[in-house]
């Protein structure tokens, strides 16, 4: 510390002058690229200033950006000191369209006047770019290095992949999907941005797509953390190459940036440069895809197919029962047809059986009950006809075939029930169906034989002749009150719709009971230790109640976003910055090691405290 004391006595008594500059802003980046390549594109300016403004990218799509990095050297000769500044802002671009792009110029702002940069050209080929660089707008073919504080996410650091349960599959046989991202990066706000297609399959999602399992998978010797996306059950409908177009996510990446330094004599400069101060973390955009999954989907096999054959494929068993073999004639009897296992149970068609012509058949109730896992589909469908003999008798109902094909065999597998009789005896009705016996379902059978209506003696109910309401006192304030009513109802109806037009202040509005909400959940799932929901409900109630108080949309939310609109809406900055703290704290905990519980408890309450704090404030 003396040491340090000493040499800054030093340079104070030491004559010195600053080599003024004027200042400039220069360009710097590839004047060739290709169709789908991320690059970056630099403004340093050699002055400290304030406003930088950057040009609109027209034909790229910004990933990230601008960044801004700073530097500063100071050089001591012969009693004279030097010193050089040097302030980067910084855009990771994504090519999209083949073509030439003239960027305009970024304009920055240094002791009130405004510099600006010379306009550019990026040539997008439809081939590999190649290293040349654009410097203040100028060409040169030496590649430039890349600098440490232009954050780029490859696809070893993030991706997500599809895994099928199989490959090769026949129609009507099931196949699990299975959606997984990937990545050794800190990621939050996974959106989809784009949703598969199934051309040629029947499809049902598996269990709650809505929540994330997190898990660590080991890929090509690196550790991944990795989220269980979506999961599917698809039937191919038909035989041939089959293809599932990809699904799409973006996220909120993290990623570790070390500012530029530049070396030089002076000690502070020598302190200042260690790794440890330069750090810093930058949120990037990213969006990442599984790709195109191709299936080879084989037509089930002509030879030996039942003539009993409607579509099933799988594993199954049938049966086929009466809940009754004794009955009346005119009294319902049910035969249940059952198949149960595994397979594409939900299109199977359900055999029909064949009943004596003296049994009145109504249509069958169908009934499922069908869980999609990630072994495929098993389950039980049932159907339910209800019959009512109209003749006593001894009757048989033939034994009912049904057929289905196994693709673990690679044969159609034929199963018959057992035969089925019924001894009918003459009911006290009859055998005729005269007097109305009919059913309906097999709730149980109505009598309907009275439609004649017997005369009464009671003139309770008897009006005067030619005495009407209509046109009379109490039919004008009727009316009247019905018009009032509609006129009431005219006006509240115009005001809700007014107020739902508009839909910032809807959402401003209902900010604090959805954020309440959210946060109700999140201390269910605190005292269930559920790390997975609770840290998603937490997240979700702080970047929901900001987004919908302060009007801004979710796709534009960031840190930095948050900190300025809060201090511009009037908040003190010591709470913006506690609100800032608080989702970096919930972005991150779930990957910090320690005690969970304590951790999640304590989110919980800072959580609580900083979005009551808004509210006051707001």
């Amino acid at each position: 510390m003396k040491r340090l004391l000493l040499i800054g006595l030093l340079i104070g008594l030491m004559p010195w002058r600053l080599f003024a500059q004027d200042a400039t802003l220069k360009v710097s980046t590839k004047s060739q690229v290709s169709v789908g390549e991320q690059f970056r594109v630099a403004f340093e300016a050699n002055a400290d200033g304030k406003r930088f403004v950057g040009p609109t990218f027209d034909g790229f799509t910004v990933v990230g950006g601008p960044f801004n990095s700073s530097s500063s050297s100071v050089q001591i000769i012969n009693g004279s000191m030097s010193r050089s500044i040097s302030n980067t802002f910084s855009y990771v671009l994504r090519a999209e369209k083949e073509g030439t792009f003239t960027i305009a110029s970024a304009s920055y702002t240094v002791d009130g006047t405004e510099i600006h940069s010379e306009p550019f050209k990026i040539t997008v080929v439809a081939g590999s770019s190649d290293d040349s660089y654009s410097q203040g707008g100028q060409s040169t073919n030496t590649a430039k290095p890349q600098s440490s504080t232009d954050p780029q996410v490859s696809g070893k650091d993030v991706f997500m992949k599809v895994t099928p349960s199989k490959k090769s599959a026949y129609v009507g046989e099931p196949i699990v999907l299975t959606y997984k991202f990937y990545t050794r990066l800190p990621a939050s706000q996974l959106n989809i941005s784009r949703m598969p297609s199934y051309g040629g399959f029947w499809m049902k999602e598996i269990g709650d797509n809505g929540s994330l399992h997190q898990s660590s998978e080991v890929v090509n010797g690196i550790e991944y953390t990795t989220a269980e996306v979506k999961k599917v059950v698809v039937i191919p409908q038909k035989a041939g190459k089959l293809t599932v177009e990809p699904m799409g996510i973006e996220c909120i990446v993290q990623v570790q940036t070390q500012r530029e330094s530049r070396r030089s004599n002076n000690p502070f400069d020598i302190f200042f440069d260690d790794p440890f101060f330069n750090r810093s973390y930058t949120n990037v955009q990213k969006n990442v895809e599984t790709g195109t999954l191709n299936l080879d989907i084989k037509s089930l096999p002509v030879d030996g197919k039942p003539a009993s054959f409607s579509g099933a494929v799988g594993n199954y068993n049938f049966s086929a029962s009466l809940d009754r073999e004794e009955a009346s004639t005119n009294e319902a009897i049910t035969l249940t047809v059952t198949v149960s296992g595994s397979g594409n149970l939900e299109l199977l068609n359900m055999p029909s059986p064949v009943f004596p012509p003296d049994f009145e058949v109504y249509d069958p109730k169908l009934t499922s009950s069908v869980d999609a896992n990630s072994q495929g589909m098993n389950g039980t469908k049932k159907a339910e006809y209800l019959v009512i003999p109209r003749r006593a008798g001894s009757f048989d109902i033939p034994p009912m075939e049904f057929s289905y094909f196994n693709p673990a065999k690679g044969q159609y597998v034929t199963l018959h029930s057992n035969p089925m009789h019924v001894n009918v005896s003459r009911g006290a009705g009859g055998e005729s169906n005269e007097g109305g016996v009919y059913a309906t379902n097999q709730e149980g059978i109505k009598y309907l034989g009275s439609d004649i209506r017997h005369i009464t003696n009671d003139g309770s109910n008897m009006k005067p002749v030619n005495s009407h309401f209509f046109a009379s006192m109490t039919y004008f304030l009727i009316m009247a009150a019905l018009l009032l009513l509609f006129l009431i109802l005219l006006i509240v109806v115009k005001k809700r719709r007014q107020f739902k037009q508009d839909v910032v202040l809807v959402r401003n509005r209902q900010a604090t009971k959805v954020a309440k909400g959210r946060l109700k959940n999140a201390e269910k799932y605190l005292k269930e230790q559920d790390q997975g929901h609770y840290y998603e409900e937490m997240s979700q109630a702080l970047w929901g109640y900001i987004s919908d108080k302060l009007g801004i949309e979710r796709s534009v939310l960031s840190m930095d976003t948050v900190k300025e609109t809060m201090t511009q809406k009037g908040i003190s900055e010591e709470l913006a910055n506690q609100f800032v703290d608080t989702l970096n704290l919930c972005e991150f905990a779930r990957f910090a090691p320690g005690d969970a519980a304590a951790k999640m408890d304590d989110l919980y309450h800072k959580g609580l405290e900083v979005i009551m704090k808004a509210e006051r404030e707001l």
